[in-house]
Parts: C-alpha cells; sequence; structure tokens
C-alpha cells in the first residue's frame, strides 16, 4: 500500500510528540539526576538520553548522528556522559522515566482498548522498518520491546522518528546542506525564528558563515530570507525526507492509517495539553510543502 506524502509527514507530526516527552518531562529530569546528571538545563540529559542506544559512542559519532548541533557542544556534554552512567543505566533510567512521565499525563487511557491498539499498529510500522543505513534508528530498533502498551507506543514512535531523522540527514547531505546551512536554510523559509534554532549553539559568526555560504549559492537573500531557489530546495529536501520515511507505512492499509491517526489524536493532545513541549523547535512541525512541481534529489 502506497500512500500520499502529505500522509506520511502528518503521521510524523502525530507520533513526534509521544517520542519528545522523554526530552521535557519532570520525570525524565529525576531519574537523570539520580544518575548523577545536570538538570539545570535539558543538554546534559539530553545527549546521553538519546544517544544510549547507541552505546558509549564518542562526540564525533553524536555530532555526525544528530547532525544540526555544534560539536563543540556536542563534545561539551557527551564527554563527561559515559563517565556519570553507563548507556544499559540511562537505557533503564530513561525507561522508568517514561513510563511515570506517560502514566501521569495519559491517566485513564493507560491500559485502555484505544491506547491498545494503537500501540499494536504503531508497533507494526515500526517493524516494517527498513535500518539497514540508519544507525539511530537501527540502534532503538535493536532494544526489547516492553510489555505495556503505553510503552509500545514510545519505542514505536521513537524508532519511527530516528528513522525518519536518518534520512532527513540523508536528504541534506544529498542536496550538500551542511549541519549549520540546514538550520539556516530552515530559519530562512520560515520554520521557526532564528532564535530557536540558538539552541543548537552556533556562533554568530558560524551561523554568518552558514548563511554566506548559501548566499553565493543564490539560496538566501542578504537578509538572511531565502530566495526562490532557497525555498524550492528545502521542499525538495523535505519531499525526499518523506519520500524515504514512506516505507514502513507501507505495511497498513489506508483505512489502518487514518484509524492510527484518530486514536493518537487524545494521547497526543493530553501530550501537549501538559505545557511540556516547547510551542516552536528546530523541527518545523507546522510547516507545509507544495511538492507537486518539486523534484527531490536522489
Amino acid at each position: 500500500m502506497t500512500h500520499s506524502l502529505s500522509i506520511v509527514r502528518k503521521m510524523w507530526q502525530h507520533l513526534e510528540p509521544v517520542h519528545a516527552v522523554l526530552y521535557y518531562a519532570p520525570e525524565a529530569f529525576d531519574e537523570a539526576a539520580a544518575l548523577g546528571y545536570a538538570v539545570d538545563e535539558r543538554w546534559p540529559s539530553y545527549f546521553p538520553n538519546r544517544a544510549a542506544p547507541l552505546g558509549a559512542v564518542d562526540a564525533k559519532t553524536v555530532s555526525d548522528l544528530f547532525y544540526s548541533f555544534n560539536p563543540d557542544m556536542v563534545e561539551r556534554y557527551i564527554a563527561p556522559a559515559w563517565r556519570t552512567a553507563t548507556p544499559e543505566q540511562v537505557l533503564a533510567a530513561r525507561r522508568t522515566a517514561m513510563d511515570g512521565a506517560l502514566r501521569r499525563i495519559l491517566g485513564e487511557r493507560i491500559g485502555s482498548p484505544e491506547l491498545q491498539r494503537a500501540a499494536h499498529l504503531a508497533r507494526r510500522v515500526a517493524e516494517a522498518a527498513d535500518t539497514s543505513d540508519r544507525p539511530m534508528a537501527a540502534a532503538n530498533a535493536a532494544l526489547p520491546w516492553p510489555d505495556e502498551p503505553h510503552m509500545v507506543l514510545w519505542q514505536a514512535a521513537t524508532i519511527l522518528r530516528e528513522h525518519r531523522g536518518d534520512g532527513h540527514i540523508a536528504a541534506l547531505r544529498t542536496h550538500d546542506i551542511g549541519p549549520a546551512e540546514a538550520l539556516v536554510s530552515h530559519a530562512a523559509v520560515g520554520a521557526a525564528p532564528a532564535e530557536v534554532f540558538a539552541s543548537r549553539q552556533w556562533t554568530d559568526e558560524e551561523w554568518g558563515a552558514a548563511r554566506d555560504r548559501l548566499a553565493v549559492r543564490g539560496l538566501v537573500d542578504e537578509e538572511g530570507r531565502a530566495t526562490e531557489a532557497g525555498v524550492r530546495l528545502r521542499a525538495s529536501v523535505e519531499k525526499r525526507t518523506d519520500e524515504l520515511a514512506a516505507g514502513p507505512w507501507e505495511v497498513l492499509t489506508a483505512e489502518e492509517v487514518e484509524e492510527l491517526a484518530d486514536l493518537l489524536m487524545p494521547p497526543v493532545l493530553d501530550i501537549v495539553g501538559t505545557g511540556l513541549l516547547p510551542m516552536q523547535s528546530t523541527l518545523g512541525i507546522g510547516m507545509t510543502y507544495e511538492y507537486d512541481d518539486v523534484e527531490s534529489a536522489s
């Protein structure tokens, strides 16, 4: 079953908030603090929490796989990460955190037939994902599946978002867009204000140099706004990302995809309703693109 790219993108937008709870829930910070991580900001726990499925990897590997973060920032947080706790300890802590956070947020939905069905469908999609040359997705897919439906849903969401992320990096590289350029070009098309992208800690000089490189290619103007060519290129990147994310969804019929979308809405609204997640992020979840006359590089 082949689904439209708009449906593939819609399902990412539905599943991303489920995964993202890990980086904002107080339960996650409590578990991180118990391991010895600083919790006055989210980055000391973000990097080990996300990287733990890979094992005790170095900063260069994390920079390559997370892509959009300043490598100096990655080094600052990853260098001490595995001295503080082992990847196995971090994985156990994040499971405990997500179990507690989702039980709190979802309340009576925990164990409901609707949540069980959503978890079942999402797991089918996640298990259908080809993780060849997708290191983040492969690492998460190799983890044992939990028993509880809310944790199955979270793991499925995590596998699928990392599968998409791996594909997104491939799409950026195919279009010769480096880590800093990825953020500058996304800001240039209005995915989020430039201040939002400051969280990746590129210096003003590095941001300006990336903008200059894009300007030489005719992709941004002197104010840093995307030119027509820049809009087309970014749309091409997003189209290729959606194409690369589409494969796993073929395991479901159109009716099952629509059913899963409907089943996800109540828990996602519960999550969004907590106010934990930022209203704007570097992911550009609210962005829509016209693909009809856009070619994607492959």
